[in-house]
């Protein structure tokens, strides 16, 4: 990586000159220099652009907020780079809100609706293209000669169909403002620090609770990107099985790297960090080290979801035999898990409570270690009631999927896990059974198995749509799949 400039940030970009980088090599720059970098380029603005694909959501989801928000300033921040070691930043990933309501993916970006008498004004506040006058696009550390082009406000007005401002004008205008105000919360410092004395905590927490909850029923653009993701995860598990001879030869960080790539090539990242988790390794929740062993007769439980360009991610678990057979063991607690979400996923329908397919599939999960003799005499009815199963069944059953891969999370309990489903509501259905190594309460066969197998459904009119379907789930599918792959 190169290292020669240091980085501006964009309210002081305009009317301070650009600052060197200490130790750089070069001692300074010549006036000729300097004008040389002025002039010679050529026009580069696009014209006639058509709007992106979701900008009819997009703007039904600000119609939406602005009804329930009258009269009142929003501002919906996209959030900015975070430095990962020195001058050296993450991969940017705009905020959950800032896309749901633009579209739009861009850092140091804030959506602000102005309330009008007939609802609300929105405006887009967007970095515009580097400044050539004073060198900020090649001396700048995020000029365009560094990090790549940006649109001009006209290229993005004409995208997501929002007027667009300079941002570096926002903090001075919000510090100025008038009126009740509500703003997205933990994104942007510089945007909070400019409505520190406007707004309060409870109702900006009142606008983040109502984002999250918009969210819980997903409209057509959401339902085909989160297939898509779901379509890119399946090539992605079969990449993976492809290669577990490769996996055995070095560690579970061969899986995690495989998996990576195919997210990276049909998508826009990973949607959480992956689990792939070898051997006893499957038995914790969320084991995303990935530096274990990955042995044949042994198995490997892989979590782990692709986020499309538009950040909708799946969230898909498949347990496989490393070797491509269940032992006989192996398949008793394999179909048992099988069953559980069976019955998890014939409860999800609209009409019925959110915390049916988690009954339903933790029922099933008790009585199976009461026939197993885990549980000593007790009823089902008994364990259930006192929770005894949750030592090895440990999680609830399932949440809400979307932009986020526990999506919804600060939508009000009444609506989330005390609601009821209706079409358009997508989720997971993941029961797992997980015996710790060191559990001496079951048999020492069973201890260091975990299992979990994780689809994403949604529901539909009549009843619900397994959109991760592309997998097989049936201990001899998967095994015969494992071997068509494997060749």
């Amino acid at each position: 990586m190169s290292e020669e400039l240091a980085p501006e940030t964009p309210e002081t970009a305009e009317a301070e000159p650009i600052k060197q980088r200490k130790n750089g090599l070069y001692p300074g720059i010549s006036d000729e220099l300097a004008e040389n970098m002025k002039s010679g380029w050529a026009d580069t603005e696009l014209h006639g652009l058509e709007p992106i694909a979701q900008a009819s959501y997009t703007a039904a989801r600000r119609a939406a907020l602005s009804a329930r928000f009258p009269g009142e300033r929003l501002v919906v921040p996209a959030g900015n780079l975070k430095t990962r070691s020195n001058d050296t930043e993450y991969a940017f990933r705009a905020s959950t809100e800032y896309a749901y309501l633009t579209g739009d993916l861009t850092q140091d970006s804030v959506l602000v609706l102005e309330p009008t008498e007939g609802g609300h004004e929105a405006t887009l506040y967007l970095l515009p293209r580097s400044n050539r006058e004073n060198g900020e696009f090649w001396l700048d550390g995020q000029g365009e000669l560094w990090v790549g082009r940006r649109n001009s406000l006209t290229e993005a007005e004409q995208l997501l169909g929002i007027p667009a401002k300079d941002v570096r004008e926002l903090p001075a205008a919000l510090a100025e403002a008038t009126g009740p105000v509500r703003n997205v919360r933990g994104h942007d410092a510089g945007i909070e620090a400019a409505l520190a004395d406007k707004v309060t905590a409870e109702r900006d927490e009142e606008l983040r609770v109502f984002l999250s909850e918009a969210r819980l029923v997903k409209d057509a653009f959401e339902i085909a990107e989160l297939q898509k993701a779901c379509d890119a995860t399946a090539r992605g598990f079969e990449d993976v099985v492809k290669v577990l001879d490769k996996a055995e030869a070095t560690s579970e960080r061969y899986i995690e790297g495989t998996f990576f790539l195919r997210a990276r090539v049909d998508g826009n990242d990973i949607g959480y960090g992956s689990i792939c988790a070898a051997g006893p390794h499957a038995t914790t929740l969320h084991w995303v080290r990935n530096d274990g062993a990955v042995r044949a007769g042994e198995l490997l439980l892989l979590d782990a979801g692709v986020e499309t360009t538009e950040l909708y991610t799946a969230d898909v678990t498949r347990t496989l035999p490393i070797n491509g057979t269940f032992s006989p063991l192996q398949r008793k607690i394999y179909d048992a898990v099988y069953e559980a979400q069976e019955a998890g996923i014939a409860a999800v329908k609209p009409g019925a409570a959110f915390r049916d397919f988690h009954d339903a599939a933790q029922r099933v999960l008790a009585q199976k270690l009461v026939e197993w003799g885990l549980l000593g005499d007790l009823s089902v009815e008994k364990v259930l009631e006192l929770g005894l199963q949750r030592r090895w069944t440990l999680h609830g059953t399932g949440h809400m999927l979307g932009m986020d891969v526990h999506d919804c999370a600060v939508a009000r309990t009444e609506s989330y896990v005390d609601g009821t489903l209706e079409p358009g509501v997508c989720l997971t259905v993941e029961p797992g059974l997980y015996f710790q190594a060191d559990d001496l309460t079951v048999p020492e066969e069973y201890r260091g198995i975990g299992v979990r197998i994780e689809d994403d459904i949604l529901v539909t009119e009549d009843g619900n749509r397994n959109l991760s379907a592309a997998l097989p789930r049936r201990a001899e599918e998967v095994e015969a799949w494992m071997a068509r792959l494997k060749g």
